[in-house]
């Protein structure tokens, strides 16, 4: 663990709790933004694993003690927060005008196991990865982010929903005058034109059958990389392998492995 991080991420989450007018209860020993800070640490160091980070923080004297039953209360009652400081810290950082759009499976448990599963219950669930070329039972990651990998906006559907239904949502956050990378399952002819009167300009691989891109074009399609990379870190984070018991605590976790993410990039060179 890096001491670094640890504090600046408590002092970025509890000066972003104060600009969000957010007040603790008076009775507690634990605020919200330790709370969040040890969500924050498991993501980035342990892999999403709560218990782990909790009682590592505790022996190394960040946080008071408290009861793993406690700290799980008291995070699924900021579920409502955390999209809220990934929204406020996001604002710190400069905009870009060059964005990235993919997506990223997320298991919620094995094929076989998908009856019994209760953060899942349909087919709407079932869906392919085609990088991996396999079958897998959960949710899609659609989001986006710049040419730092900085997460700019993301959301969850059901693995089986098309890209396309996600794409409008993932635009609606973009400054005016960006260009947006995709692949071409995000992007129509008539969705490019739509946007284009917006201000911002869709760029994907086009098919066989299309006009081929442009040099300018080719050129942005190679910086689909700079993604690929940012989802090797979400691989390491343990994002594929989460243990969660509810649909919330599965969402919320996901939150703060991009909430981590986004920690990293306003550390101090």
């Amino acid at each position: 663990m890096d001491a670094l991080y640890i504090v600046t991420t408590s002092v970025v989450l509890d000066d972003q709790m104060r600009q969000l007018a957010f007040q603790d209860d008076v009775r507690i020993t634990l605020t919200a933004a330790e709370i969040l800070t040890v969500a924050v640490v498991a993501a980035r160091y342990f892999q999403n694993h709560h218990e782990r980070a909790l009682s590592v923080m505790i022996q190394l004297g960040y946080i008071p003690r408290l009861s793993m039953s406690r700290f799980n209360r008291r995070l699924h009652q900021l579920m409502g927060q955390v999209r809220r400081l990934s929204s406020s810290i996001r604002s710190l950082l400069p905009r870009a005008s060059l964005y990235l759009i993919d997506t990223f499976p997320l298991p919620v448990c094995k094929r076989v196991r998908q009856r019994r599963c209760r953060k899942a219950r349909s087919e709407r669930f079932l869906g392919r990865c085609e990088a991996k070329r396999e079958w897998f039972f959960g949710y899609k990651l659609h989001w986006c982010c710049d040419a730092a990998g900085i997460p700019m906006a993301f959301t969850l559907r059901p693995a089986r929903r098309h890209e396309r239904s996600a794409v409008s949502l993932l635009l609606s956050h973009l400054p005016v005058g960006a260009t947006a990378v995709g692949d071409a399952a995000y992007v129509s002819r008539k969705r490019a034109d739509f946007w284009q009167q917006r201000g911002i300009r869709l760029v994907a691989r086009h098919f066989p059958w299309m006009a081929p891109n442009t040099e300018e074009e080719k050129e942005l399609l190679q910086k689909r990389q700079i993604i690929e990379t940012v989802h090797s870190q979400l691989e390491s984070m343990g994002v594929q392998r989460l243990r969660a018991r509810t649909r919330s605590g599965f969402c919320l976790k996901v939150i703060c492995s991009l909430l981590a993410l986004l920690i990293v990039h306003l550390l101090p060179d």
